[in-house]
Order: structure tokens, then sequence, then C-alpha cells
């Protein structure tokens, strides 16, 4: 862990000028503090279960939703081992594992079914994570902008460079803006092995939440943190009236889901396709040079920043596949972001 830290934290690597003696290091950033997310990633977890099952489960059963009754296979560790593997089995292994034993295929098949069944999520589950979500993203979207409304940067973005890094501090509310988003996505890449839907965009999203933590940690070491904070509030307006309007679909208030997302489609493009790419890649890939000597860690920010473009794009097409259909058919149809991998029609 020593040689990894000194490797990490080499001058060479963060320092704005990379000279051995000429340089400036960043010595007021304790990488410890990126420790702190993790604790309260648990927090957060703690806290989603404590509102899923006392405040958005309640929620959705008020307006409609029930809960799922669900028949559970008996417990069969050879049948639960080939399911695991392999979910869907061709006839002549049901056949050969029917053989061992010593069931029919038919009693093979049900227990599958049954199997399968208890994996598929219910509605009301997938309600109650999108509320989830929405509240998380309204109330830090909110936290960011009371944080960044009297901050220079956020009017005149150039700020973010302006005598880094020797001028550079960091007041309390950045710095629980900036630990509260790192929680949050460490919780996001639990949950996603653990508590959300499978979906079929899970790989996406694993590479973006991933791509956010390292994001959002090297920006901290290297003390651009201004430039991030820029990148935090842009993501989260757009994925408020998302998460919004699968709610408002899961509990079929259809009307309502159109709105939602047809606000969603403008903020995502604006946001996303928009301000994000022209405003603050363009910032910190051609600008940022003008600004300050080049450092090793320049190329990494920039790297992860275009990653996260690249999905967005992905999304976009993804979105715009949605828009079309509720457009032709006046209703958005389906999950506005992706459909799970194994969907169901139960409640």
């Amino acid at each position: 862990m020593a040689v990894f830290l000194h490797t990490l934290w080499d001058e060479l690597v963060w320092v704005v000028t990379p000279t051995k003696y000429g340089g400036i290091q960043i010595q007021y950033v304790d990488y410890w503090n990126l420790l702190y997310p993790l604790p309260m990633a648990l927090g957060m977890l703690s806290l989603r279960f404590l509102l899923t099952h006392y405040c958005f489960e309640p929620l959705g059963i008020h307006l409609g939703l029930k809960k799922r009754k669900i028949k559970m296979a008996f417990p069969n560790p050879v049948l639960e081992s080939v399911y695991s593997t392999l979910k869907s089995m061709p006839k002549d292994q049901i056949a050969g594992v029917a053989k061992q034993l010593d069931m029919s295929e038919r009693e093979v098949e049900k227990w599958l079914r049954l199997r399968k069944h208890q994996d598929r999520p219910s509605v009301l589950w997938k309600f109650c994570e999108n509320c989830w979500r929405c509240s998380y993203y309204t109330c830090l979207f909110t936290f960011g902008l009371v944080v960044l409304w009297d901050k220079p940067w956020l009017w005149h973005i150039r700020e973010c460079w302006t005598g880094y890094p020797a001028s550079l501090t960091i007041t309390n509310d950045i710095w629980w803006y900036y630990m509260l988003s790192l929680a949050f996505y460490w919780s996001l890449v639990v949950g996603q092995f653990s508590l959300d839907v499978k979906r079929k965009d899970f790989w996406q999203m694993f590479i973006h939440h991933t791509a956010a933590i390292l994001l959002l940690s090297f920006s901290w070491l290297a003390g651009v943190f201004k430039i991030g904070t820029l990148v935090l509030l842009v993501h989260d307006c757009a994925d408020i009236f998302v998460e919004a309007a699968k709610a408002a679909k899961y509990v079929k208030y259809d009307t309502t889901c159109t709105a939602l997302f047809s606000i969603f489609t403008l903020v995502w493009i604006v946001t996303r396709l928009g301000i994000y790419p022209f405003w603050i890649i363009n910032q910190t890939l051609l600008e940022s040079p003008k600004h300050l000597p080049n450092f090793p860690a320049y190329y990494t920010f920039n790297i992860l920043l275009i990653l996260l473009l690249g999905l967005h794009c992905f999304w976009t097409y993804l979105i715009v596949k949605v828009a079309v259909a509720a457009f032709g058919a006046g209703h958005v149809e389906g999950d506005v972001r992706s459909s799970s991998e194994d969907e169901s029609g139960d409640n």
C-alpha cells in the first residue's frame, strides 16, 4: 500500500509543471478523504432500504401496485447449480438432468420456471428503485445548485483555472458535494450486483459508474474539483426526470410519464450533448492548456470525460428510439431507458 500510494502521488504525475524541481506540488489535497465515501455508501444503501420499505413501497401499493406472491422452488443443489450456470437449457440437457435426479422432464422444467420466476423483479420493486434514484438526484442537484450558486466558475467556466493551484481551497460545502456524489456512485456499483433490476445496458452502466468514480477521485487528487462540480451538476439534472417518468409508467400514469419523458429528452440533449461536450469538454480539452502548463493526469481526465460522452451518445440512440415510438403511439412504451433482461408483466 505504501508503494502504491507513493506511486499514485508521484510529483511527476500530479504536479502542474512536471519537472522534478521546478513544479508546484499539490499538497493541500488529502487523498485519505477518498475513503470517506465507502462507509457513506453503506449508509446510503441502508437509507435506501428504509425508504423502500417504509415510504416507496407503501406509496406504490397506494397507487395500485401489488406485492407479488412468489411460489418458491424446493431446494435442490444440483438444479440450482445448473440454473446458475445455464438458465435456459436445451431439451436434451433437461432429459440428462432429469435422469440423473430420478425426476421427470416436466418436473425439471417446472422447477426451472419457478426458479426463474423467483429472480424476476416485480413492478413494485422497479417502482421503488426509480423512486429512490429520483429522490437522490433531486436532492443532490438541489444541493449542488445551492453550493455552486455563489461560485464564480458556475457563471464563468474559465474561473476554474484562475490561480490554479496556489489559490485553490476546498470549502466544506464542496467537500460534502464531492463525498456524497462519490458515495452514491459506490452504492450504485454495489447495488447493480445485489439490489437493482438487471437491464440490458448493465455493463454500460457499470462502465459509467466506474468512470464516474475514477473521474471524481482523480479530479479530487489533482485539485481540479471545480470542473468536477460542473460535470456533476450537468449529469444530475436529466436523471431526475427519467427516473420520475419510469416510476409514473409503472403505476400506469401514462400522460404524466409522457410529459416527464418529453422534459427528460429535452434536458438530456441540452445538457449531455450540448453543455457537456461544447462547454465542459471543450474547456478541459482545448482551453485549459492555454491557462495551465500540461501535466500527465490531464490526459486521464480527458479520456474519462470522452468515455462518458461516448456512453451519452449510445443512450441518446436508445432515447430517440423510445421517443419516436412514443410519438407514433401517443404514449411511452416499455422502459424509458432500456428493458430489463427478464421483463415481466406481473405486479
